[in-house]
Parts: C-alpha cells; sequence; structure tokens
C-alpha cells in the first residue's frame, strides 16, 4: 500500500511543481513566443518539465529503499537522468553550444550503460545475442537517440507527456503479461510524475516541457527499456514497438531532412505530428490520437512480441500503418512543399 500513496504524492509534488514554475516562468519572462517555425499561437510559459525531473529523481531512491529497484538501475537513472535535464534546463534559460550539449549526452549514455552492465543480450530469431563491445556502442547511440528524438517530438501540446504516460502505462502491462512484474515500479513512478505535469500541459497548454523535461523522458524511457532487456531480452523489442510513433517519426523526418541538405539542429515545422496538427487545425486531435494508436494498435503487438511473437514481424506490422502516416503528412518535407 505504501508505494500506491508513493505514487499519488509523486503526482501531486508534479502538479504543485509545475504550478510553481510557471508563476517562475512567467516572473522572469522564460516565455515561447510563437514565430514561423512554431506549432504554437498564443505565448506560453516554458521551463515545466523540471517538474517531472525532481519529481521522479525525489521518489527514486524511496523505490530503491523498497526493494523495488535495485540500486545499480538507480545509480543509471539518477546520472543520466540529472545530467541531461541540467544541461536542457541551463539551455532553456540560455544557450549551449550543440558540441558541448551532444558531449553531454554522449556521457550521460555512458554513465548508464557502465551502471547496467553495458548494453543487454538482445533477442534474435529466438536466441539471446550478446553483442559485446559492438552492443555498448550501439547501446550509447540508441540512449543518445532517444534522448534527441524526444526532444524532436516535444512540439505540440501534451505529445510527450502523453506519450510518456500510455508507454510507461502500457508496457506496465507487457510486464504483466510476461510475468516480469519486479520491474513494473520505475515506469509507474515515471508515469505518475508525468501526469501532474500534464493537467498543466493538456492542450490548450498553460505550460510547455521544455529541453529539461524532454530530454529526461527520452534518457529515461531509453534506460528502462535496457532494464528491461536484461531481465527478458525480448522485452526490449516490445519497448520498440510502443515507442514506434515517435521513433518512426522523429527518423523519418531526420533522414528527409539529411537528404536535402538541411541544417537538422534548426527548429522547423516538418514532423508529421506537427503537419497534422495543422491540418486539423489543433493539438488536442493529435495528441489523443496518438495515445489511441499506442493503445489499440501498439500495446497488443508489444504484449505478443513480449510473450514470444517474432520481433522481426511484431516491428514490422506496428510500424507499417506509421510509415504511411508518416508519407501522408509529408513528414520531412519542406515547407514550401506544402
Amino acid at each position: 500500500m505504501t508505494v500506491w500513496w508513493l505514487l499519488v504524492a509523486v503526482s501531486v509534488l508534479s502538479w504543485v511543481l509545475t504550478f510553481v514554475l510557471r508563476r517562475y516562468a512567467l516572473a522572469k519572462s522564460l516565455i515561447d513566443i510563437p514565430s514561423e517555425r512554431s506549432s504554437h499561437s498564443l505565448p506560453t510559459p516554458r521551463g515545466g518539465g523540471v517538474a517531472i525531473v525532481v519529481s521522479f529523481l525525489l521518489a527514486l531512491p524511496l523505490l530503491t529503499a523498497f526493494n523495488m529497484l535495485t540500486p545499480a538501475v538507480f545509480c543509471g537513472l539518477l546520472g543520466s537522468g540529472l545530467l541531461v535535464a541540467v544541461l536542457g534546463f541551463v539551455d532553456d534559460h540560455g544557450h549551449i553550444a550543440a558540441r558541448w550539449r551532444l558531449l553531454g549526452h554522449f556521457t550521460a549514455a555512458a554513465w548508464a550503460l557502465y551502471w547496467l552492465n553495458g548494453f543487454p543480450p538482445i533477442e534474435l530469431f529466438g536466441v539471446a545475442v550478446d553483442l559485446g563491445w559492438f552492443g555498448n556502442i550501439l547501446g550509447i547511440l540508441y540512449l543518445v537517440w532517444m534522448l534527441n528524438l524526444y526532444n524532436f517530438m516535444d512540439g505540440i501540446d501534451g505529445l510527450a507527456s502523453a506519450e510518456a504516460i500510455s508507454v510507461c502505462l502500457s508496457i506496465c502491462l507487457v510486464y504483466w503479461f510476461t510475468g516480469v512484474i519486479e520491474i513494473v515500479w520505475a515506469p509507474l513512478l515515471l508515469a505518475a510524475a508525468v501526469v501532474g505535469f500534464l493537467f498543466w500541459n493538456f492542450p490548450p497548454a498553460r505550460i510547455f516541457m521544455g529541453d529539461a523535461g524532454s530530454g529526461f523522458l527520452g534518457v529515461i524511457l531509453g534506460v528502462l527499456a535496457l532494464q528491461a532487456a536484461w531481465a527478458e531480452p525480448q522485452l526490449f523489442w516490445s519497448w520498440m514497438v510502443l515507442l514506434g510513433v515517435f521513433i518512426v517519426d522523429a527518423t523519418w523526418t531526420l533522414v528527409m531532412r539529411l537528404i536535402r541538405g538541411d541544417k537538422i539542429y534548426e527548429a522547423h515545422r516538418s514532423h508529421a505530428y506537427q503537419r497534422a496538427s495543422r491540418y486539423y487545425n489543433g493539438h488536442r486531435v493529435v495528441t489523443v490520437s496518438v495515445v489511441a494508436i499506442n493503445v489499440g494498435w501498439l500495446l497488443p503487438l508489444a504484449v505478443w512480441v513480449g510473450t514470444g511473437g517474432s520481433w522481426v514481424i511484431g516491428l514490422t506490422v506496428a510500424y507499417a500503418p506509421i510509415f504511411w502516416l508518416a508519407w501522408k503528412f509529408g513528414a520531412g518535407k519542406a515547407e514550401s512543399e506544402g
């Protein structure tokens, strides 16, 4: 019973901290002013994601004390998440050169992998394969991409928050079906932390997450997927199925912009979700639709993969309609292309 009260307390703390951060942002003029590259039309305070960071990290030691999180995973989550959040917080308040941000991201990823004892064996065609040092390189690249793609996908009201909540709760169901219930607590804790923030961020948003929150969510979700893979190798692919909307949209858009020769570090509005929000003239329908896709389409496939189904078939079936949506909405196309 104690842990359930902890989850409630984390949600309440996140709600209160977001309220305080909104007042702080208004007082310090930390406001996102709409521009031609924005998906919002009203000046809105930013930096509210710090509430997610603080409420989640403060509760992590309690999970460890309750023996619901191993000390190694605790250190991996705390160190990597805190470093990414601090970098994002400083960048939200001023500017950090892209090379220094990227160095910090690689450092955070390496820290997490160190405490997780490296990249876990991955299920490939029914066999758990240990990729050794090559796996560790892939693991670092994977975590850096996860935190950056999450930052890329935090561009309309409520989307990044709703994605984190729906994916975390969905993976807990996957854990239940696969009998690996001992690792449900960290995803539940993260979902609880984001719920309090989402109250203020749901369309129309009264505060934005900022880089501190989006990068933090990306790296934490990435680490939790690796934690799951150490418990059962096929669960890594369940995570990849559930994160399909963000993975496909961000990756497709990046590749298209690279092919066109765009400066990929510049802000833009060419993601499929951004184009969809303009097509439907609002953010709410897109955010709710992504949750519906996660729960109605990706969750059953993630359960199937986690309980022994082929990850190749699972990912193919899961991603195919998302790729079609990315193509339909013109992800990665220049603004002049419509």
